[in-house]
């Protein structure tokens, strides 16, 4: 009878330790997926501003392109004009030259 005793407590505590490993393991679990979430959400939301400053440099290259075409354009007036203009120089100096 005292070794039944000794054999039911040992599986009373043994089956309580059960019980308690699971119901702790449940929890850490828990607090892991919690963790886990928190970690994936900060992620995404560093993703969403990643995102948006790159959008923004790109209307900011857009804007930059635009700009540079219009001075590219402007420049080629000014050469075409300061092309005519040494022609007509040319052709003042000459007949100075001529007449001199």
């Amino acid at each position: 009878m005292n070794v039944d005793v000794i054999v039911l407590i040992t599986i009373v505590c043994g089956i309580g330790g059960l019980t308690v490993s699971y119901v702790v393991s449940c929890r850490n679990k828990a607090k892991d997926d919690k963790a886990d979430g928190a970690s994936v959400a900060t992620i995404t939301s560093d993703m969403g501003y990643v995102k948006s400053g790159i959008e923004g440099i790109n209307k900011k290259l857009e804007v930059q392109d635009e700009r540079h075409l219009g001075v590219v354009g402007r420049l080629c007036t000014v050469e075409t004009s300061a092309k005519s203009a040494h022609k007509r120089l040319d052709d003042i100096l000459e007949k100075e030259n001529r007449h001199e």
